[in-house]
Parts: structure tokens; sequence; C-alpha cells
């Protein structure tokens, strides 16, 4: 993907001066720094070079891009091509996948036969970081029960955050069924030792009041005997 923002370009002059542009673009895009010579016919087609630095007076100070007009011949870096028609006077630089790095001034100089007649132009470049975005994370919160009939019941909650935290960031407090050790402790001697059920205080009762019916009813038959007799 190529996404370079050219603010200010100048037509090249010939003689010993040389036109300035500035060119930006973000980190991780394809950069282009344009640069063109004009070709009526086969006879105007000419070697040039890239180099990082203004242009000097002769060649290119720290080449990264030669070529003899047709093709390149010198390449330093991957990185660094010539994506244009070389043939109608495109050379045009395409920094692929730019890096902070890569900022700086570049010199484009196209060699045209005789003194001081070749084409030269700076071209600043600026590659800038791409913008951050600082959207505050959304909490998402989500509950889920059983179907009311089954064995047991119970409800459990989630929560997600989006954009996603990371861990050393993110504090996340899951509810247990104790509060502390000694109330696990007690939950555990409950389950072990259920209190014994109430109904056999119930059947001692009844059978108490059984057997105080009983004596009533033997001295009321005794009485009644021993007043008939």
């Amino acid at each position: 993907m190529q996404c370079s923002q050219q603010l200010h370009l100048s037509f090249f002059s010939t003689g010993s001066s040389a036109s300035e542009s500035l060119v930006k673009g973000k980190v991780g895009e394809d950069i282009t720094v344009p640069c063109f010579y004009s070709v009526e016919s086969s006879g105007d087609v000419t070697s040039m070079c890239w180099g990082r630095g203004k242009c000097p007076s002769s060649k290119c100070y720290q080449p990264i891009i030669w070529t003899d007009g047709w093709k390149v011949t010198h390449q330093s870096n991957s990185r660094y091509r010539l994506k244009g028609n070389l043939h109608e006077g495109d050379v045009s630089l395409t920094i692929v996948n730019a890096v902070e790095a890569d900022s700086g001034t570049y010199c484009c100089r196209v060699e045209i036969a005789g003194w001081f007649n070749d084409e030269k132009s700076n071209h600043d470049v600026v590659v800038e970081k791409a913008r951050i975005s600082t959207a505050s994370p959304r909490t998402y919160t989500s509950e889920q029960t059983t179907a009311p009939g089954s064995t047991s019941e119970s409800s459990s909650t989630s929560t997600r955050t989006w954009p996603p935290v990371p861990a050393s960031e993110a504090t996340e407090t899951v509810p247990g069924p104790c509060s502390n050790t000694s109330d696990c402790w007690d939950v555990t001697l409950t389950l072990q030792n259920p209190p014994l059920p109430h109904h056999r205080e119930q059947y001692s009762d009844n059978w108490l009041y059984i057997g105080i019916g009983l004596c009533v009813v033997l001295l009321a038959i005794l009485s009644v005997a021993l007043f008939l007799t």
C-alpha cells in the first residue's frame, strides 16, 4: 500500500542549483519520493543515483540506488525500489515498509552530459508514528442461571473487557463460598456432622404420655373394683 503525502514539489532546472521538496508518511507504509527527468527519445535516457543527505557537487553521498538509465545496477537495501518506468524518466524512489530511521534528506541526481548539467533535487522525508487509539475499554457483563427443575440451581457472572487489558494491569475478583478459612472449616464440620433429627425426641415424649395414660386407666379400674367389693 502506498500512502504518502507530498507537501511541496519543485520542478527541476538545469544548472548547479537543486530543487527541494517535503514528503511525509507513517511507519509501516510505503512512501514514494518523486523524481523525474525529461525523456523525448532513447538517447535522453541516462544514469542517475539516489543517496542519503543533500546532493554534493558530484555523484551521490551514501548512494542507495544506482541505475544505468535502463535498469538498477546497485541497490543497498531491498526496501529501496524504483517502481516507475525508467525509460520514460520516472526514477521516483519507493521506501517499502518505512521506519522512523528512514527520516532524513534524500538526493536524486540525474547525470546529464556536460559541466554542471546534472539535475539535482533534495527531498526531506518525515516518517511519523501511527496514531494509537486512546478509547477507554468497555466492560460487558453476562449472567447464566440453570433452568428451573434441575437437581441444583446455580448462577455465575462473567465479565469481559474490550479492548483486552494486559494481565499485569487487570484485577479480577472471583466470588467464593467462604469469606475466610474459619468459615470454610465451619461449613465442613457441619456437612460431616449433621445435627440429629428432632423426631426422636418427639417419639420419647409420646411414649411418656402413653405410659401415664395407662397408669391412670389402671388406677381407675382398681378404684372401681375396690368400690364394688
